[in-house]
């Protein structure tokens, strides 16, 4: 709970406007600047250690009671007060959080008549902002049909984004799924692929500086949003979803009580990554929204699928699978789709007794379903209806189910929102966790939903078995995700693959596997989630080197804290991640030449001895001792699709 250091007091003035209004830091570092320019239109910029990240930028709202985003009058400003809260949360990057922030409310009239207020929350790098929209009149209700927040970067800036993908078209017109490639480098005055961009969105200012833009907060009560470019203001702005998402049906406009609150929009800066891979901002403004019904256990599992596809769905395969699970000590296995048919429930419920006695839990495909797509796996009329969901959540606590693994929604509309809130709070009713597949991004879910455990919404490793050509990118892609997709949330890759093709038979056809070894273990800590899923096979027991597997046996999904270390989006990535005592460093490149670097590694003593994995020029992995030097550096070498994983416990 959020503790404030003293009484906030609104001191409004109506008639006059108030002049410009600040919130700093608490280090001092960081300020946000709001006011109004000659046209009543709210503003507000952020700078940082002296420097511009955000010059002024539009604010307000849009509603069928009002334009509230011009003719306003900055009417009443609160004291700025701190703010602070600690928590525990195991499913993030970082086990424990103390958070520490300047909160101030600023009051938009418009007529001498009060419209909307802003709460800012100002961290040392992250600012967090949101409108609380108020009655007018007798009017309790509003639609929001627009909000002019903005996002003004400096000229020369460039972005790393994924591009947001029209809606109904793709496999069985399941897009928009947040399944797009990444452009890096690119210039600012585009809108990706016309429909603009998926959130987060990370920016590099042309003094070096970095800008990490999201929201948080979204719920059933909102819709999701995205950033789109404003050619004529020149600025990106929040954009709500497309008009053909959830084949068309519903509107594209969130409907809000009076008074009521947008969702939290995000903006982390820093000069350098660590403030965007460090933070925790998504879940510092946010709090949970109903009490666990159980202890959830996360942990380590293995699917089917990403080897064998649809046909490893059958009851063999699957006790198989379970036997390897158990035999590299984790704790579940995934069931993916078409197990209606292709085992049945009563066969379902067998191999749960099994899995059970070897100490294994499993989750459950299942398609969103709805009419938003096509998607014909089953299980399918399941999820979208209350009455059938939770009768089929009563089915799978009876028959001891871990979870579930819902899949092709439709979409960031207002009820597609409700529809995620829906089965995750039914879901926790039966003690079931939770894990989202074509999917929007998870915007806080973790703190507000205890059962969540992870959601897709990235390009993953499914991509790697259809296509040679994303097996080609797949390094490259690997040093995107930790600095803008997983900054904000748990990612459900699927990764880690030690099959040399992507089939049963780790045999010459299909896709290939260009990574090493040492790659597929350091995306294992790289690729933040508290359940993985990882893309192994029963057969690595022999045919993958005993060092690989000894390894993917003790990986933890958990971590006590997360550290940026060294890299650049689409060009390499290094990372540390501690659980418990002992740290895990590690790196891989996605550059065509080898990447050479000498990286400060504080959390080891001088002398410390640590255990390296590392690639020669063969792809060849090996695994060795290495002392730090006296100044604790360690210099590592990663070839093209190579990486590098240090090992060794904290000072």
């Amino acid at each position: 709970m959020y503790r404030i250091s003293s009484f906030l007091i609104l001191s409004l003035s109506a008639m006059s406007a108030m002049g410009v209004g600040t919130v700093t830091s608490p280090d001092g570092k960081l300020v946000v600047t709001v006011d109004t320019d000659a046209q009543g239109k709210p503003a507000y910029s952020v700078a940082y250690d002296g420097k511009d990240f955000l010059l002024p930028s539009s604010l307000g709202l849009v509603s069928n009671v009002g334009d509230f985003s011009k003719g306003l009058a900055l009417s009443g400003m609160s004291d700025a007060v701190a703010v602070s809260d600690s928590y525990s949360l195991p499913g993030i990057k970082k086990s424990h959080v103390d958070y520490k922030a300047t909160e101030r409310w600023f009051t938009f009239s418009k007529d001498s008549s009060p419209v909307f207020e802003l709460q800012f929350r100002v961290a040392d790098n992250d600012v967090a902002f949101r409108y609380r929209m108020l009655p007018q009149g007798e009017t309790r209700s509003a639609v929001i049909l627009d909000e002019a927040t903005g996002f003004t970067l400096p000229d020369g800036t460039v972005s790393f984004m994924a591009p947001q993908s029209k809606p109904m078209g793709g496999f069985a017109r399941t897009s928009p799924s947040y399944e797009t490639p990444y452009g890096v480098d690119e210039p600012m005055g585009r809108n990706g692929w016309g429909e603009g961009y998926t959130f987060p969105c990370l920016f590099k200012n042309p003094e070096g500086g970095w800008t990490l833009i999201s929201e948080t907060g979204v719920d059933g009560s909102y819709c999701g949003g995205r950033l789109l470019w404003d050619d004529k203001a020149g600025c990106y702005t929040v954009g709500f979803p497309q008009q053909g998402e959830m084949n068309g049906l519903n509107s594209v406009t969130p409907g809000i009580p009076l008074p009521g609150f947008t969702p939290w929009r995000l903006v982390t800066v820093g000069n350098s990554l660590s403030p965007v891979v460090e933070t925790t901002a998504p879940f510092d403004v946010v709090t949970p929204k109903y009490e666990p019904s159980r202890q959830y256990t996360y942990g380590k599992g293995t699917w089917s699928w990403i080897i064998g596809m649809d046909g490893a769905t059958n009851y063999d395969v699957q006790k198989q699978y379970i036997d390897f699970s158990a035999d590299m000590g984790y704790n579940s296995v995934l069931v993916d789709a078409l197990w209606d048919t292709q085992i049945g429930y009563d066969r379902i419920a067998e191999l749960s007794r099994y899995a059970a006695s070897k100490g294994v839990g499993l989750y459950l495909w299942y398609n969103s379903n709805g009419y938003w797509n096509d998607a014909p796996q089953g299980p399918r009329g399941k999820m979208d209806n209350a009455i059938a969901r939770r009768k089929e959540m009563k089915w799978m606590r009876d028959n001891g189910i871990r979870g579930i693994k819902v899949d092709f929604f439709g979409g960031d509309k207002q009820p597609m929102m409700q529809l995620y809130e829906d089965i995750l709070a039914d879901a926790n009713d039966f003690g079931l966790m939770v894990i989202f597949h074509g999917c929007t991004l998870p915007r806080g879910w973790e703190r507000m939903y205890p059962n969540y455990a992870a959601s897709e919404a990235v390009l993953a490793s499914e991509n790697l078995h259809f296509s040679q050509g994303s097996c080609d990118t797949e390094a490259f892609n690997a040093t995107i995700h930790p600095f803008v997709r997983n900054t904000v949330g748990s990612m459900d890759f699927g990764g880690s693959a030690l099959n040399k093709y992507y089939n049963a038979a780790n045999a010459p056809g299909g896709s290939r596997r260009v990574t090493s070894d040492v790659y597929a273990l350091a995306t294992a800590v790289l690729f933040q989630s508290p359940v993985q899923h990882f893309a192994l096979a029963p057969g690595n027991m022999t045919d993958a080197p005993a060092w690989a597997i000894d390894f993917m046996k003790e990986v933890p999904t958990l971590w006590d804290e997360t550290v940026y270390i060294d890299g650049y989006p689409g060009k390499y990535a290094i990372l540390g991640r501690r659980h418990g005592d002992t740290w895990y460093i590690a790196g891989v490149n996605g550059l065509k030449e080898p990447v050479v670097v000498e990286i400060s590694l504080p959390m080891f003593a001088p002398g410390q001895k640590v255990v390296v994995y590392s690639d020669d020029k063969n792809l060849q992995g090996a695994v060795k001792e290495v002392k730090i030097d006296k100044k604790q550096r360690l210099k590592v070498t990663m070839p093209c699709n190579g990486g590098v994983l240090i090992k060794g416990i904290k000072l």
